[in-house]
């Protein structure tokens, strides 16, 4: 220990081991007893998911045998050699202690893990101090509370998760800032900032962090170190080797904030070194809190256009740049499955991390999810987490490639019928509540006027729904025709959404009318309905 925070001993991960006991580690522990550990607890998903890239670097560094190493750059140009070493580290079942040791205690340069190291404090800028300064050249910090995810910030802020004012700070845990940390460094937002001079200007907006509004899959294994050493991003899908490939806290040298960047190499870089934010935590007496926080720009150079290897990119219909699927917090993870066990190649490419996955292992690998319900400036919505039963042994280059696209057609089928309750809602209410529509003729839906219906319905739906994919996946529902099914359930949705109100003879009418809507996808090839019109029978 030391008088700081060093993140290499100090107990700051919550995990869970294989026998259920939870509990919290540092690094060392962490990587010493990884075949032990079950799973991350981190209650802040979006740091759980910037702790992973972290920690994924870690063990390119840390995993290899005979001498040689996962971030081999002469490896890294022989794809097949690194898969083989990368099964002979799969096949010790642990990380060598001495390797885990001599990784954090002499490559890392002294002090660079320290949370509050006074030269090179971990992933933060010590410069801020004098370069975040108000007219008369006193600091001007940002504040606890705009570090902190959840809580409000400025005058305006809601109050969520606890009573929390700039007027009145509550200092955090150093464990738990490290947290929010991780979180702002990927997830941060763009447009305005604390202002931060170096030269004579003074910009006060930044950009957004590299993964932020996005959803990152991950394969998940029963224990950490498994699920570390597949969550290295394979030697050319993410970035290319270089000599001088390093993390933040591997360098020498401070970044120039007013330079150009350097390349996105793998592994390191493409997975730590992508940040477009500043922060300086300043800690209390005892190094225990934190009790104040700068949070800026870290640069205004444009990204290197790179692939995150654990996203899934969607092709824009128009055509133009692939972009990473946005979170949606009222979004099942079971609906992106076929995404991810899919070749791609379509509207849609699965993340670089599942590609090439040991055969021996896919019967038993889950997938775990972390989202951040976000825009690309500063609004956040919500956060999210989950993990689906094993799975990728259906992927399509598999041993198991009709299950692949049986969960396609499954999604599919539960997509339409989603897509048609929304419209049959939108219908129902229009017909029951505008004297003037006529229940006979064509109507048009005012996107403004939605109601209270589709939404009501797509509460009923989507649980529901869930349940029939994952029946339709089972080995006794594998022979059902998907379609009949999901009506079915949006039916019962309609008149969940409807309830009561069906006695009426006006409501009543609408209802029958949107059953028919929906009914009509059973018909031979069903059109889908346009965004604005629904016809009677259509």
């Amino acid at each position: 220990m030391t008088d700081g925070f060093d993140l290499r001993d100090e107990r700051w991960i919550p995990v869970r081991l294989a026998d259920g006991v939870s509990l919290r580690v540092g690094l060392r522990e962490l990587f010493h007893r990884a075949d032990e550990i079950a799973d991350l607890e981190l209650p802040v998903p979006p740091a759980a998911s910037g702790l992973l890239r972290i920690l994924a670097a870690m063990t390119s560094r840390i995993a290899g045998c005979d001498g040689v190493r996962l971030d081999d750059e002469d490896l890294g140009e022989d794809i097949n050699g690194w898969l083989r070493l990368r099964n002979r580290v799969l096949a010790e079942g642990r990380f060598d202690p001495k390797l885990v040791n001599g990784y954090l205690d002499q490559e890392v340069p002294k002090g660079h893990l320290d949370l509050f190291d006074g030269d090179r404090p971990f992933l933060q800028d010590p410069r801020l101090r004098s370069q975040c300064v108000d007219g008369q050249g006193r600091p001007n910090p940002s504040g606890v509370n705009k570090l902190v995810f959840g809580r409000p910030t400025g005058v305006n802020g809601a109050v969520w998760f606890g009573h929390f004012t700039d007027g009145d700070p509550v200092p955090v845990p150093a464990a738990e800032a490290v947290w929010h940390l991780i979180a702002q460094l990927y997830y941060g937002p763009s447009g305005q900032c604390t202002p931060r001079k170096i030269t004579e200007v003074k910009p006060g907006n930044g950009d957004a962090g590299p993964v932020r509004k996005s959803v990152s899959y991950h394969p998940w294994a029963d224990d950490l170190f498994t699920t570390l050493v597949l969550a290295i991003p394979q030697p050319g899908a993410c970035g290319d080797p270089a000599e001088d490939d390093a993390c933040p806290w591997e360098e020498d040298a401070l970044a120039d904030p007013l330079g150009p960047l350097a390349p996105a190499s793998w592994p390191g870089r493409v997975l730590t070194g992508r940040a477009r934010h500043a922060v300086l935590l300043e800690p209390s007496q005892d190094r225990r809190l934190v009790t104040q926080a700068y949070l800026t720009w870290s640069t205004h150079a444009p990204p290197h256009a790179v692939r995150d290897p654990y996203v899934i990119l969607d092709m824009p219909k128009a055509g133009g740049a692939p972009f990473a699927r946005p979170a949606d917090g009222s979004r099942a993870l079971w609906r992106d499955l076929d995404a991810l066990l899919l070749k791609g190649g379509g509207q849609s490419r699965r993340p670089a991390a599942f590609e090439n996955l040991p055969r021996t292992l896919r019967t038993g690998l889950r997938v775990r999810a972390y989202g951040f319900d976000q825009d690309g400036q500063q609004r956040d919505s919500s956060w999210f987490e989950a993990t689906t039963p094993p799975v990728l042994q259906w992927r399509e280059d598999g041993p198991e490639p009709d299950m692949a696209l049986r969960v396609g057609q499954c999604r599919e089928s539960a997509e339409l019928v989603g897509e048609r309750l929304r419209f049959a809602a939108r219908l129902a209410w229009r017909l029951a509540t505008e004297p003037e529509a006529d229940a006979a003729a064509r109507v048009k839906l005012d996107p403004k006027k939605p109601g209270p219906w589709a939404h009501a319905a797509a509460a009923h739906f989507w649980p529901s729904a869930e349940a029939i994919f994952w029946s339709l996946l089972s080995p006794g529902g594998r022979q059902d025709t998907p379609l009949p099914l999901f009506i079915d359930a949006a039916l019962a949705a309609l008149d969940g959404a409807i309830g009561a109100r069906s006695a009426d003879l006006r409501v009543a009418r609408a209802r029958i009318r949107a059953r028919a809507v929906l009914r009509a996808l059973l018909q031979a090839g069903p059109a889908r309905p346009s965004a604005t019109t629904v016809g009677s029978d259509s």
